[in-house]
């Protein structure tokens, strides 16, 4: 791979002094390598200004050859990848839509043989080179179709990892299973030829209900979120599964890492729903795309302010995997009380189960964004809109 001339000491040395330099502006200066095509070294500058939070390892470790952007976008994280590596054991793994090998960096820690298989034979070339550079050396790369190398190897795994191309040549961009490639309903038979276990990644956007019934055999879903936003989907699936099904719910943020889980469809109660007390709480973004709304509150003993805001409160402080806010004041949405407490005011909005939107409510009242005030406009056990006017506690 040292052939490659994007390697040369001085190109290098040129990506590196620019990582932070507008690439709009570079593409106007002149080619200072005419032996590499522009466009390639200004794709390794901004693909590399991209891995320096999503792929720390990457980013220090020296002649590393970067994917284009959307590669580089699809990837997983590391801290993503992390959490996927703590699924996984035994002694064998094939990773049946490579892409940049971060998911396999980490498999890699935890089972002994990964295999890496990828279509496009640049890129599987430059993930070996790359692993190379990590200093990994159980990690093979096989290049072509996936589901071809898996029947050609002709082996049984421990575990089959598919992280599916959400990009579809007639569709663009896509979300449901059967739109991306490989098919893996389609080919879901096939692959519990060769193991009792797949590990699937998909899109957060993918809906869990329609997952469950194209994907039959899950065990667990886990659902992933980084600061509070939704990164993807990770499914288990066991082959002739038909126990009850695990969602594991995990949200990883600068102080902690909070974590909650629920087993799907289990008779879960109603929360008692009651009026607003002292403390309100809202579930992290994990758990809202989890559904478990009447689990999490009867979990944590909170009463819900109504059947659909999922909105908790109590009138003791507890820990709770989401957002805590101290409620200082309770209004009615009249114009009345609009204008005499939030009109021309700054405050963080949030609508939750109310009928007006967010842009409509700073338009009308004229509240500016931000500050240390939280307003939560939403409907109480009684039907009634309401404010809840509050001071963030974490």
């Amino acid at each position: 791979m040292q052939s490659n001339p994007i390697l040369n000491d001085a190109i290098q040395n040129f990506i590196n002094t620019n990582i932070d330099v507008s690439i709009s502006k570079l593409a106007l200066k002149k080619n200072p390598f005419p032996e590499v095509e522009w466009i390639q070294i200004l794709n390794q500058i901004e693909t590399k200004s991209k891995a320096k939070y999503k792929l720390p390892t990457w980013f220090s470790a020296e002649n590393i050859i970067y994917p284009n952007k959307i590669s580089v976008e699809q990837t997983s994280s590391e801290k993503s990848a992390f959490i996927k590596s703590k699924i996984v054991s035994g002694e064998s793994l094939i990773d049946l839509s490579g892409g940049f090998g971060v998911d396999d960096y980490y498999f890699a820690k935890k089972i002994k043989k990964v295999v890496h298989c990828e279509l496009n034979s640049d890129l599987s070339n430059n993930v070996k080179h790359n692993f190379e550079q990590l200093k990994v050396t159980n990690i093979y790369c096989h290049t072509g179709d996936s589901l071809q190398t898996l029947i050609n190897i002709n082996s049984k795994w421990d575990w089959i990892y598919i992280d599916p191309s959400r990009r579809n040549d007639a569709k663009g961009k896509v979300f449901m299973l059967q739109d991306c490639l490989p098919n893996v309903p389609e080919n879901l038979d096939l692959y519990f030829e060769y193991s009792n276990n797949i590990l699937l990644k998909t899109s957060p956007l993918l809906d869990i209900s329609a997952g469950i019934s194209e994907l039959k055999t899950v065990k667990t879903i886990h659902i992933v979120a980084i600061e509070n936003e939704v990164k993807e989907l990770v499914w288990e699936l066991k082959r002739d599964f038909i126990g009850k099904i695990s969602i594991k719910t995990i949200n990883l943020i600068k102080e902690k890492t909070d974590e909650f889980e629920f087993i799907l469809n289990e008779n879960s109660t109603i929360p008692s729903i009651g009026l607003p007390q002292k403390y309100l709480y809202e579930p992290n973004s994990a758990i809202m795309k989890s559904g478990g709304f009447d689990e999490v509150g009867n979990f944590y003993n909170l009463d819900k302010l109504h059947k659909h805001s999922h909105l908790y409160t109590n009138s003791t402080l507890i820990s709770f995997p989401g957002r805590i806010f101290e409620i200082e004041k309770v209004i009615p949405y009249s114009k009345t009380e609009m204008k005499t407490v939030l009109e021309k005011k700054q405050a963080n909005i949030t609508i939750r189960n109310f009928p007006d939107t967010v842009e409509s409510i700073r338009k009308k009242w004229k509240i500016k964004d931000g500050g240390n005030l939280y307003c939560f406009f939403t409907t109480d056990e009684n039907d009634n809109k309401i404010v809840l006017i509050c001071i963030k506690i974490k």
